[in-house]
């Protein structure tokens, strides 16, 4: 029983980490113009992964860098933060 609720606990956190989530493209390189392959924008102007479940390791840029996709959490700890990213903010 200790195993589900530590499981439903662990999806709860990350349902509200995943939540701060602005969508802003920045982490992906939205910004910059060299941008992963795997980032599109939608209709509301908000960028998403294609393949966001699966994006963690070796992906590419539309100029064909390649580069690790990492966790947010990791990727904030070297590279500067964005304006418009909440979890740069630290919320």
């Amino acid at each position: 029983m200790d195993d589900i609720k530590y499981s439903e606990k662990l999806k709860e956190v990350l349902d509200k980490h995943e939540g701060l989530c602005c969508h802003c493209g920045s982490c992906c390189g939205a910004t910059d113009g060299d941008y992963c392959i795997q980032l599109t924008k939608k209709s509301d102007n908000k960028y998403y992964c294609k393949i966001y479940k699966n994006r963690i390791g070796m992906q590419g840029t539309v100029s064909g860098k390649q580069f690790a996709c990492i966790p947010i959490r990791d990727f904030l700890k070297f590279n500067p933060p964005y304006p418009k990213c909440a979890y740069s903010k630290g919320i």
